[in-house]
């Protein structure tokens, strides 16, 4: 028995304009050295996230965290404003820079059609083909957009280099003349065929679950770290972790630029996601933040009572659907431009709910996981990326390691 879970996903946002261009532009596919430099590693300034796409390929790497026997593809349209016509689709292995691995590339269809209009705010997903899909191996999705200045939706904070070149180029294996981005454009979820005691972790959060602060490339965002702590684990069926993280997104409103509120997406980005059987919520830092910036109306504010509130509107919403939902506690903002007293109050107070509340049906406690014990308030300093709010790499392993791998058992 087998059955499709999600092994990779990310949250939707509408994308934001442009504040720089250019990208390192990569050698032509007769270039006899193409492919063999890690291009995604390389240290040029990738181009920010296009805002628009005409007549161009678009080639993303997405790493699975479970493998199987077989994979299909979801593309959104969420956030795009006309319907988007997409010419060709192809799924294949990563081998390095923009380069798939040779002889692994397949069409992905759609209802049996190479071709597949996204309608504005649906989400599609290709048809299954069989494709032996190893867990933590990184694949390639490149789509063709033959339409003209078409907006995208996208998952600004990739962390994972892709690309858009001119021209249908999604059967080439190199690229030419592309430019290189670090966001998602329509691609939202990989599924595979697994074993049927497989199943998924959604994690939801802001922008310490997605990843802020941590190396670009480096696969390092606690939700990466997890799943390879869950796969090292024998003992335990397959468990994909997907990240479900915007930057800047808040649990009871929407701020422009950073997404739906957690209430908002919780349909689509948690329960509509293949074998989720736990959600993992990350969230509420930042209604206490943005509440209270100079100038936020008194409607922006967010005090304790709203937002254990929307804890329990999405514990309810969790339970309904028969998934266990895991509580985090909120993370320190000492030292940081954004920290008052005032804030911290919230914060403690928010904290002691989620752990003495009972709920949640578990507590992962990220402040007890990272904070500094001479002084609470701030992140541990070998924790810091630099702005007193984002854990770095090891911070965030520290946040993967705070989580009881028992939660996950059937």
């Amino acid at each position: 028995m087998s059955n499709w879970i999600a092994t990779w996903g990310t949250a939707q946002q509408l994308a934001r304009p442009a504040e720089s261009g250019g990208g390192p532009q990569l050698p032509p596919d007769d270039d006899p050295t193409a492919g063999d430099a890690p291009v995604g590693d390389l240290q040029a300034e990738p181009a920010a996230a296009p805002t628009k796409i005409s007549a161009q390929t678009v080639r993303m790497v997405a790493r699975t965290t479970v493998g199987g026997s077989a994979v299909r593809v979801a593309l959104s349209n969420s956030f795009g404003h006309p319907p988007v016509r997409v010419e060709a689709a192809r799924v294949a292995l990563h081998d390095s820079g923009t380069a798939t691995r040779d002889g692994s590339a397949r069409h992905l269809t759609f209802g049996g059609r190479t071709t597949v209009v996204l309608p504005t705010g649906a989400q599609i997903h290709s048809d299954p083909i069989e494709y032996d899909v190893p867990a933590q191996t990184d694949l390639v999705v490149s789509l063709y957009i033959p339409g003209e200045e078409v907006t995208p939706t996208t998952h600004e904070l990739g962390l994972r280099t892709a690309w858009f070149a001119p021209g249908d180029q999604s059967a080439a294996r190199h690229l030419r003349d592309a430019t290189a981005f670090t966001s998602y454009l329509w691609l939202t979820g990989i599924d595979v065929l697994a074993p049927s005691t497989a199943a998924t972790i959604v994690a939801i959060g802001d922008s310490i679950t997605d990843g802020a602060g941590t190396t670009p490339g480096a696969d390092t965002p606690w939700p990466s770290r997890l799943a390879r702590r869950l796969a090292a684990r024998h003992d335990l069926p397959p468990r994909a972790v997907i990240n479900m993280g915007i930057a800047g997104n808040r649990l009871l409103r929407e701020t422009d630029g950073f997404g739906a509120a957690a209430l908002a997406r919780f349909d689509r980005d948690v329960l509509a996601r293949p074998g989720a059987r736990w959600v993992v919520l990350s969230e509420g830092g930042n209604d206490i933040i943005f509440g209270s910036m100079p100038g936020m109306p008194d409607s922006e504010q967010a005090t304790t009572e709203d937002i254990i509130a929307g804890y329990r509107t999405l514990i309810g919403r969790a339970h309904l659907h028969g998934l266990r939902i895991i509580g985090c506690t909120l993370t320190q903002i000492g030292g940081s431009f954004v920290f008052t007293p005032e804030n911290e109050r919230t914060r403690q107070d928010v904290n002691r709910w989620i752990r003495g509340g009972g709920e949640f049906d578990a507590v992962a406690d990220l402040d007890a996981a990272t904070r500094d014990p001479s002084e609470p308030t701030r992140l541990r300093a070998e924790f810091d990326s630099g702005d007193h709010v984002h854990p770095n790499d090891a911070g965030n392993k520290a946040i993967a390691d705070a989580f009881d791998l028992e939660l996950f058992r059937d």
